[in-house]
C-alpha cells in the first residue's frame, strides 16, 4: 500500500552529483555513477536520496543557476540516464527527491534573455527590475549573500535587476502569477517522470517587498547564520528582501500540486536568521510544505545545552509542522571538523553524532561521506572553484572543502572516484579521505555504526515519529530525553564531555551497537557510567 506519510521521520541521503562517482573519466560525477552506487546507499538503510541540482546550467554556482528546468546538464548524462536512476532506486526501495531552485535562475535562461531585452516584452515583468535612484545608485540597500549589493545594472533595459546570490542568478518575480504558473509547470514535469519529492532551495527568497523598503541594521548577536567577520550580509535585518507573507499562498499552490500525486513530499530550506522557526512554522502548516529545515544544527555550536535549546524551540514554534535535521551538507564545514575539539578522535565523534542525529525528533538528512567520518578537506586557494569562497578568501574559504569527491577504494587513484583512467577530479581528493574509503571500513568502523544506528531508528516508531521530552537535573554536558509513540518509549542519554560522567539513572536493557561498544554507557550500582562522547539508549 502507498504510504503518503513516508517522509515523516524519514532518513534521507544527500548526493552531490558531481562528486559521487565518475564513469566517463572527465573527473566529474554523473547519473550512471550514482546508479552504480545505489546499492551502497540502500545498504545504509535510508528511505530516500536527495540529489543536488542537475538541471542544465552554465555552472557559475554549480547547478544552482538553472538555464533549463526541463533538461539535465550533459555533464551528468541524459534524461534517459536519470530515468534509469529512478527505476533502479525504486527497485531498491529508495525514494528519489531532487533539488528545485525556484527563487532564481541563470541569466542564460531563455526567460531572462527575453526579459532583459525591453520593458514591454511578454516577460518584461518575470524578473525584479527597478529604476536607479536619482544619483544612479541601487534602488535599495539590500545585500547579496555572496557579497556586494544584490542589484545589478543592465545596460539594455537601463534598470537594475535583483539577485540575492550571484549577479548571474537573477531573482524571479513571484508577484507575477504567470511566473508562479510557469514554475508549477516545471515541478509537474519532474513529478510526471516519477520524482518522489523536492528540496526547495532558498524557499523563503521567492518574494520581495514590492515597496522596495530598505532593510534596517541587525542587532549584533542576533544569531545570524552567516559569518559576521567575513560577510556583511549579516549586518542587516532582512525584513524586506525575503520571507514575505505572499509566499504562504504560493507554497499552498505547490502543496496542492504535489497532493495530486501519491506519496510525494517537499522540504524547504529556510535561512532566516533569528526568525527561522517562525518561518518554518508558517511554511509547514495549513497545507504548505511537508517539512522544512534551518541552519541551526549546521552551526558551530555543539553542546548539550544548544541541542536541547534548539529542539525545544522547534517544539514551541513548530508544533503543527515538521522539521528535517542535518549536521552536514554541501554548504558547511563537515561536522566532524566543525565540532571537533583538540585531541578528539574524529571517528569516535562521528559515531556519537549519528547516534544523536538518529535519536532526534524530525526527519533527518545525511550528507555523502559523513557515513565514512570524512573530515573537511583543506583545499588550496589555487584549487578553489566556489565563487563564494573566492570572493571572501581568506576570511572564509568557501564550500569546496565539503564538496570533494566521494572515496570508494583505498588502493585506487583518487579513492576510486573515477572508474576509468581519468584526469584529476574537479576538486582534489585528500589522502586522509582515501584512508577512510568505503572498502577500508570494516567491523567497528564509522560506516558499520551508521548502518546500526539507522537500523535502530528505522525499526522503532518512537524514534521515527515519537514525541520528545527532556530530562532535567543532569550535568550541563549531558543530554537526556525520552521519545514516545503509541505506547513505545525510548530513553536516550548523550555525554558531550570529553571525560567520563556518572549520573544517577537506571536504564534497563541498554541497546547494543556492536561498532560503537566503546562509546556505550554501563549501568552499575544505580549509576549510569557514560564514557567520553558516550551514549546509551534503551532497547
Amino acid at each position: 500500500m502507498t504510504d503518503n506519510d513516508w517522509w515523516r521521520g524519514a532518513t534521507i541521503y544527500q548526493i552531490y552529483p558531481r562528486s559521487y562517482q565518475d564513469t566517463t573519466g572527465d573527473g566529474i560525477g554523473d547519473f550512471k555513477g550514482i546508479t552504480r552506487r545505489l546499492d551502497h546507499i540502500a545498504a545504509l538503510g535510508v528511505d530516500a536520496i536527495w540529489i543536488s541540482p542537475f538541471n542544465r546550467s552554465p555552472m557559475k554556482d554549480f547547478g544552482y543557476d538553472v538555464s533549463d528546468y526541463r533538461d539535465v546538464d550533459p555533464m551528468f548524462g541524459t534524461l534517459d540516464d536519470f530515468d534509469a536512476l529512478i527505476a533502479r532506486a525504486h527497485e531498491l526501495g529508495l525514494k528519489v527527491t531532487m533539488d528545485m531552485v525556484m527563487s532564481h535562475c541563470s541569466d542564460q535562461h531563455e526567460w531572462f534573455r527575453e526579459s532583459r531585452q525591453s520593458r514591454d516584452n511578454p516577460k518584461a515583468d518575470w524578473f525584479i527590475w527597478a529604476d536607479a535612484l536619482e544619483d544612479g545608485s541601487a534602488p535599495t540597500n539590500w545585500l547579496s549573500v555572496f557579497g556586494g549589493p544584490s542589484w545589478e545594472w543592465d545596460s539594455v533595459r537601463r534598470q537594475y535587476y535583483l539577485h540575492n546570490f550571484l549577479a548571474s542568478q537573477p531573482d524571479l518575480n513571484y508577484h507575477n502569477p504567470d511566473v508562479q504558473d510557469a514554475m508549477l509547470g516545471e515541478i509537474r514535469f519532474w513529478l510526471d517522470r516519477g520524482v518522489d519529492g523536492f528540496r526547495f532551495d532558498a524557499c523563503n527568497y521567492h518574494f520581495h517587498d514590492n515597496q522596495l523598503r530598505n532593510n534596517p541594521p541587525a542587532q549584533r548577536g542576533s544569531g545570524s547564520s552567516f559569518i559576521e567577520a567575513s560577510n556583511p550580509y549579516s549586518f542587516q535585518d532582512h525584513l524586506y528582501d525575503k520571507s514575505q507573507p505572499e509566499n504562504l499562498a504560493f507554497l499552498q499552490r505547490v502543496r496542492a500540486l504535489l497532493d495530486e500525486y501519491d506519496a510525494r513530499t517537499s522540504v524547504g530550506e529556510v535561512g532566516d536568521e533569528h526568525r527561522s522557526y517562525d518561518t518554518v512554522a508558517a511554511y509547514t502548516r495549513d497545507g504548505r510544505l511537508h517539512m522544512a529545515y534551518t541552519f541551526d544544527l549546521l552551526a558551530d555550536q555543539f553542546t548539550a545545552g544548544f541541542i536541547r535549546q534548539t529542539i525545544e524551540r522547534i517544539g514551541d514554534k513548530v508544533s503543527d509542522g515538521w522539521v528535517c535535521h542535518s549536521f552536514s551538507n554541501h554548504d558547511v564545514t563537515r561536522h566532524v571538523t566543525r565540532w571537533a575539539e583538540p585531541g578528539d578522535d574524529r571517528q569516535r565523534l562521528a559515531k556519537f553524532c549519528i547516534s544523536l542525529l538518529t535519536s532526534l525528533r524530525g526527519s533527518i538528512c545525511l550528507y555523502q561521506g559523513e557515513e565514512l567520518g570524512l573530515p573537511e578537506a583543506d583545499v588550496a586557494y589555487e584549487d578553489l572553484t566556489d565563487p563564494y569562497g573566492i570572493r571572501f578568501w581568506p576570511g572564509f574559504k568557501g564550500r569546496d572543502g565539503c564538496r570533494t569527491p566521494m572515496v570508494w577504494e583505498g588502493d585506487r587513484p583518487f579513492g576510486g572516484f573515477s572508474e576509468t583512467n581519468a584526469d584529476k577530479p574537479w576538486l582534489p581528493v585528500p589522502q586522509e579521505h582515501i584512508e577512510l574509503a568505503v572498502d577500508q571500513q570494516g567491523d567497528g568502523s564509522v560506516l558499520a555504526h551508521y548502518r546500526d544506528a539507522i537500523a535502530a531508528r528505522q525499526g522503532d516508531p518512537a524514534l521515527v515519529k515519537g514525541d520528545v521530552a527532556f530530562i532535567d537535573g543532569l550535568p550541563h554536558d549531558v543530554l537526556a530525553f525520552t521519545r514516545e509513540h503509541e505506547g513505545t518509549r525510548r530513553t536516550c542519554v548523550f555525554n558531550f564531555a570529553r571525560e567520563e560522567r556518572r549520573i544517577a539513572m537506571s536504564l534497563d536493557d541498554i541497546a547494543d551497537f556492536p561498532a560503537a561498544r566503546d562509546l556505550l554507557a554501563k549501568q552499575a550500582g544505580g549509576e549510569l557510567i557514560l564514557p567520553p562522547l558516550g551514549f546509551a539508549m534503551t532497547a
